[in-house]
């Protein structure tokens, strides 16, 4: 709701009021009402609260990068919102438009009238009827692949399994040159220039955006939670600590008792996650009713975390940066129901399926070890990558073949963690391609595996030796030792690369 909705919140949260005069506000079209303007949701906007006498100081930053920027108005102490308006009056040609500037008021309102003393909504919820039936599809039904290499790679090239290159290189990722981390890795790391008593200095801020929404389909509270948990875990795999949260969350029509249910539960999974990672909401929007032909979008509370670096030495990415390293996993080395999964998607074309759950607990413990481990000194942590879509065969692949650089890809030879034989099929896709949340794949020195699986221990979080990195291909066997991945790297990385090609062509 663009000036209204910020205007009224920040003068709520103040428990004071707020006076804005539209005549000062920039506009980039001719002839808006005072009503089209505070409505108005046009980007690239931000409203601020200065300190008196230091408004000039402001106006002057923002136009060092080129930032229209005006005084709109003032913050009162009579916990009212008034705005002020001249009849006929466009800002863009002022008096030359032929109208002389002559406010008047064209709103008057408390502000706790459109906060806290809003009217809010109740709308009856309902769960699914047809959700325990989805639910109780057994996964292990689904018949054995002919090749686990031939599927891993599929899988590996597929639209919601591979690189997202196509898309963000269609944008500038090195703005100004302050790009540490590019897309691509957990996080992206970005170096923000800052001032301080006339002193130059910069922070390295961590951003990364997550969602599963077929999780979501099947457990809404969980798949939010998830969600919420697994964009903190990408900016610590990146070695910064979640500071912040925004939210984007889409859901179908909330008229239908089951899609308010959906979101509803979404909500409630969501602000369990902020609690236990102590993680604030700062702000986020809500897109409803997107559905077509009366088929609602996979319910979908998108996340996006930023966080702060604390030492430029603690940054990691994802990729094995060396062979000869020792590959550990961090978390349960189970992989988990494959409820929900892009294996079942995959297999069956449907949303089904028991979904993991999540022990926010657990998490906690594991994003404050691999946190800490990221900022000790020696480093103990050469990479750090978390499992989530397409489970632990999926991200070894990434750590694999995600390099910026395709002559830096290193492979690994890896064996599954204790738990499938060869032979027990149905536990060996759950290990390769289960989606349990609260795991990450690190690479060490081998001389520094011992007091990782240390610190582990004191933490209370399962470590569990992989493997080595080293070579150009990443094979995977079962626990009993037969080979069940081999797959050259220069093949992965083009089925990644090319995993958008069927919907935006080559």
């Amino acid at each position: 709701a663009g000036l209204t909705s910020s205007a009224v919140e920040m003068g709520a949260k103040g428990n004071l009021g707020v006076e804005l005069d539209l005549d000062k506000v920039p506009c980039r079209e001719e002839g808006m009402t005072a009503y089209e303007m505070m409505l108005s949701e046009s980007q690239e906007r931000m409203l601020l609260v200065a300190k008196p006498g230091c408004e000039a100081r402001v106006i002057e930053i923002c136009t060092k990068w080129e930032l229209d920027a005006a005084i709109i108005g003032q913050v009162t102490d009579t916990g009212r919102w008034v705005v002020r308006a001249t009849p006929g009056y466009d800002p863009l040609g002022g008096a030359a438009a032929g109208v002389a500037r002559s406010p008047v008021v064209v709103c008057d309102l408390p502000v706790d009238f459109l906060t806290d003393a809003a009217p809010k909504y109740d709308r009856p919820q309902r769960d699914d009827a047809a959700l325990p039936a989805r639910r109780a599809f057994d996964p292990r039904t689904l018949p054995a692949p002919s090749s686990w290499s031939e599927l891993f790679l599929a899988m590996a090239g597929s639209p919601n399994l591979g690189s997202r290159a196509w898309v963000w290189r269609q944008y500038d990722q090195i703005v100004r040159g302050g790009t540490e981390v590019r897309a691509g890795s957990d996080a992206a790391v970005v170096r923000v220039p800052c001032d301080k008593d006339d002193q130059r200095y910069e922070k390295l801020l961590a951003f990364s955006s997550d969602c599963n929404g077929r999780l979501c389909e099947l457990d809404p509270f969980q798949g939010a939670a998830m969600a919420v948990a697994e964009a903190c875990r990408n900016v610590v795999c990146s070695g910064a600590e979640p500071i912040g949260l925004t939210d984007c969350l889409n859901f179908g029509n909330p008229e239908r008792p089951e899609i308010m249910r959906q979101f509803a539960l979404a909500i409630d999974g969501m602000a369990a996650a902020c609690r236990a990672l102590s993680v604030p909401v700062v702000s986020g929007n809500v897109s409803l009713y997107n559905e077509t032909d009366g088929r609602a979008i996979l319910p979908t509370p998108t996340v996006a975390v930023v966080g702060l670096v604390a030492d430029a030495g603690d940054v990691l990415r994802a990729s094995f940066p060396a062979a000869g390293l020792s590959v550990l996993l961090l978390g349960d080395p189970r992989g988990g129901p494959l409820g929900g999964s892009e294996y079942v998607a995959r297999h069956t074309g449907e949303v089904k399926g028991p979904s993991p759950a999540i022990d926010l607990d657990r998490e906690v413990r594991l994003q404050g070890l691999c946190l800490a481990l990221a900022r000790s000194r020696p480093r103990l942590l050469q990479s750090a990558h978390d499992i989530s879509d397409g489970g632990l065969a999926i991200a070894l692949g990434e750590c694999c073949a995600a390099a910026d650089d395709p002559a830096a890809m290193v492979g690994a030879r890896v064996r599954l963690p204790e738990g499938p034989s060869d032979e027990a099929r149905e536990e060996l896709a759950e290990a390769l391609f289960g989606e349990a949340p609260s795991r990450i794949v690190v690479s060490v020195r081998p001389e520094d595996a011992p007091e990782v699986a240390r610190r582990a221990r004191e933490a209370g979080v399962p470590c569990t030796e992989l493997g080595t990195t080293g070579g150009d291909r990443l094979t995977l066997a079962a626990a009993g030792g037969a080979l069940t991945i081999d797959v050259e790297l220069g093949a992965l990385r083009d089925a990644r690369d090319r995993c958008l090609e069927p919907i935006v062509g080559s």
